[in-house]
């Protein structure tokens, strides 16, 4: 299987699995009116498809470790299952985090939602397994903290100069979907370093074969919660009627493949990433999370949701952005200044 071999290279798949992360969500708006349950449909099949491309792949190359194939043969029962129970956990999270999005938009259900799964998984990430300066890492965290509180003020400043009837059950549905789905996306990564590091004394999958697993948690999942949530969704709108999947164009089912599978993209890089002995999984994940940043570009330049809103709201912004840079760059040091 191919792995990184130093921290530049660990550093590329990190900051790729950031692009990844944070522009998976821009294909659910190129789908207008195409409810978020129907979509996601296609994007689990997309998820899979690619966990399967890049193990026959990238995950048969090389020469570090036993191939793809071979590495998902000889792995044991206990590790199989903390990876498929990770694909559990990051599936009904990233469920609420989609509604979310619906709710709120991406400019601030990804910076509330991700952030706080930036602290939560962290923390328990590095007491999996500790790496890296843990001042330099905790500290770039908190400094991701403050861009999180800054975001949501802005978000309120926003929704402040709207003065339409009802905005506020909105906004309230929308920061609350977000924390849960932030809380939940914390806690799948500690399962899968769990699961990479191996179980009763043995070595664990590779990435490669970790990422399949946790895929099949994810599409095994997907079937009894989002049927539940097409019965009752979460975004107040009525019940979603399942024959609009036969009827969305092409291009919806495009779209949606194409969503699973750069996310699912992000995850094996950050996976590989994270295996590095120089790295940790506490620092490829927060990384990786950098991607709250990324998504609050694409709203804010791209789709235009702060468009209108008073001066104050864009300043904090700004100063949301200032303040995850230094909190993504104090992380990524990190791993170069051991304690």
């Amino acid at each position: 299987m191919l792995l990184p071999e130093t921290y530049q290279a660990a550093l590329f798949l990190m900051i790729l699995s950031m692009l990844c992360w944070g522009s998976w969500a821009n294909t659910l708006k190129l789908c207008p009116g195409y409810r978020f349950q129907l979509f996601y449909w296609d994007y689990v099949l997309g998820l899979g498809a690619a966990a399967l491309l890049l193990g026959f792949t990238a995950g048969s190359l090389g020469h570090a470790g036993p191939a793809f194939l071979a590495d998902v043969a000889r792995t044991r029962t206990g590790p199989i299952l903390l990876a498929a129970a990770g694909g559990v956990v990051f599936n009904v999270a990233n469920l609420l985090l989609v509604a979310a999005i619906d709710v709120a938009g991406l400019a601030v259900a990804f910076p509330v939602g991700i952030g706080l799964a930036l602290i939560v998984g962290a923390i328990s990430s590095y007491l999996v397994r500790p790496a890296a300066n843990p001042l330099l890492l905790f500290g770039g965290v908190a400094l991701v903290m403050v861009a999180i509180v800054l975001d949501a003020a802005a978000y309120r400043r926003r929704e402040g100069s709207v003065k339409t009837g009802g905005r506020n059950a909105t906004t309230t549905r929308g920061i609350v979907l977000s924390l849960a789905a932030g809380v939940l996306m914390g806690c799948f990564y500690p399962l899968v370093a769990r699961a990479m590091s191996g179980t009763d004394g043995l070595p664990g999958p590779g990435p490669y074969a970790t990422a399949l697993f946790f895929a099949l948690g994810v599409l095994v999942s997907t079937v009894p919660v989002n049927l539940l949530l097409m019965a009752r969704p979460l975004d107040g709108k009525p019940p979603v009627d399942g024959s609009g999947y036969g009827r969305a164009s092409l291009g919806w089912h495009l779209a949606g493949l194409l969503g699973g599978a750069v996310w699912c993209t992000g995850t094996i890089a950050n996976f590989v990433a994270s295996g590095a002995h120089f790295v940790g999984p506490a620092v490829s994940y927060s990384i990786g999370q950098g991607a709250t940043m990324v998504s609050a570009c694409w709203g804010v330049f791209v789709w235009r949701e702060f468009a209108g809103a008073p001066r104050a709201a864009k300043l904090l912004l700004l100063l949301m952005f200032v303040f995850f840079v230094l909190g993504l760059g104090a992380v990524a040091l990190a791993p170069l200044y051991p304690a």
